[in-house]
């Protein structure tokens, strides 16, 4: 879903690949691709097309590495117990009580929320399809990485059989813009077993996966010890306990062939320098989410050591559920003061960086000739000279954003300062 050739022009374009452009102008073409950027003396309007001007800045649209957007409006659930499995089983009795048009309906919300934050791509994960459907009605832009879960080797199988005909079914719903992705959810929640089998599939069939890894101490200390929160809810379920002394999940993971490049690794808290090694070597792609880290107690991930290895990070904001409100622009704040970045670090974490994690830095993430025209407009409290134009784009991507174009169409406008056309 496009719209036609469009060209607009702001006082400075951050194109996040480059240095800014004073005075710049993107020009979409009729595909909803960019045709061109540049000065707006050097990008001429085709004949027929009308210029935008935009007061403040462009910036390309912002990624947001990790979502659960079916779980819109599950903002109470905030508050939480003092355990993270608790917490864990009191979600999936909520999830369970809501239909499926109310957690679809709640998943195109959650899509426009991100819109009027300048979001234009998502990492989403969850288990109900919704969001993968929305996305596509919608015209939305993401990856739906849909979940399977099965702790009990003995299910393995036919967890695996109701997931892959699940799989099948959503696929009618992906397209240029909305890819079908795979998510064996976490190592307290999968079997190895189903683990080696569904990354498997998923590279046979060619869908990008992602695991929530190395999130918690409940998680560390029931591969590592047997002991902890989820190897007392295994006990109560009967299912046989890990005996794996000292195994980190992440190692755990690489033995049974699921770490690569191909994968997005959401969180990643508990990594010391060999598991960061490992990660490094094995090529994956990390989600940080450093608000809902804390809100759960779970402490800070190791953000400037993962950077240091040259892993490709982006910034998530986990479910409302977590924490709340769902907000890229803060997730970003306290991932620059967790890894000391600079703001065009800090920007990167959101834009091309962003991109990258997903693996689709060749197609959004900067403004370049060929990628999608995904943009979105900021306001800016006056002028801004070059030297403080990242600084300044940093905190108003918080509160100021006014227009969010996906593949050159308008999805979301501030109401009250519309900008004229030419």
């Amino acid at each position: 879903m496009t719209a036609g050739p469009r060209r607009l022009t702001a006082p400075w374009v951050w194109p996040g690949e480059g240095v800014p452009i004073p005075d710049g102008a993107v020009l979409v073409g009729a595909g909803g691709r960019i045709a061109a950027v540049g000065p707006e003396t050097q990008v001429p309007a085709p004949p027929g097309v009308c210029t935008e001007r935009l007061a403040g800045a462009l910036l390309p649209g912002l990624v947001n590495a990790h979502t659960h957007l079916e779980l819109t409006g599950l903002d109470a659930h905030s508050a939480h117990p003092a355990d993270f499995p608790a917490w864990i089983r009191q979600l999936i009795a909520l999830k369970a009580a809501r239909p499926f048009a109310t957690v679809l309906a709640a998943a195109r919300q959650g899509i426009r929320d991100c819109w009027a934050q300048g979001v234009t791509t998502v990492g989403d994960t969850g288990d109900s399809g919704a969001v993968i459907q929305a996305l596509a009605e919608l015209g939305a832009s993401g990856i739906a990485y849909h979940e399977v879960f099965g702790p009990d080797p003995a299910q393995c199988d036919a967890a695996l059989q109701a997931w892959v005909a699940r799989l099948g079914e959503l696929a009618r719903f992906a397209g240029p813009r909305v890819r079908l992705g795979a998510s064996p959810h976490a190592p307290y929640s999968v079997s190895g077993p189903l683990y080696a089998a569904a990354a498997r599939h998923a590279r046979a069939a060619g869908l990008p996966l992602a695991v929530h890894l190395a999130e918690s101490a409940d998680e560390s200390a029931l591969l590592a010890s047997a002991s902890g929160g989820f190897a007392e809810a295994w006990a109560r379920r009967g299912i046989p306990l890990p005996s794996l002394p000292g195994r980190s999940p992440i190692a755990w993971l690489d033995e049974h062939g699921v770490l690569g490049n191909d994968v997005l690794c959401i969180h990643v808290v508990r990594a010391g320098d060999p598991e960061l090694d490992l990660l490094a070597r094995r090529g994956v792609a990390i989600a940080h989410c450093p608000r809902s880290n804390r809100a759960h107690g779970h402490g800070d991930a190791p953000l400037a050591a993962m950077l240091a290895r040259g892993l490709r990070v982006g910034a998530g904001t986990d479910s409302v559920a977590s924490v709340s409100p769902l907000s890229l622009a803060r997730e970003a704040a306290a991932a620059r003061a967790l890894g000391g970045l600079t703001a065009g670090q800090g920007l990167h974490l959101v834009t091309l960086g962003g991109a990258a994690a997903l693996g689709l830095q060749q197609e959004i993430g900067s403004l370049v000739p060929g990628k999608w025209g995904d943009l979105a407009a900021v306001r800016l409290p006056g002028p801004v000279d070059a030297t403080k134009l990242a600084e300044t784009l940093f905190t108003a991507m918080h509160e100021d954003v006014s227009l969010t174009v996906l593949a050159g169409r308008t999805v979301w406008r501030e109401a009250e300062a519309e900008p004229g056309t030419q």
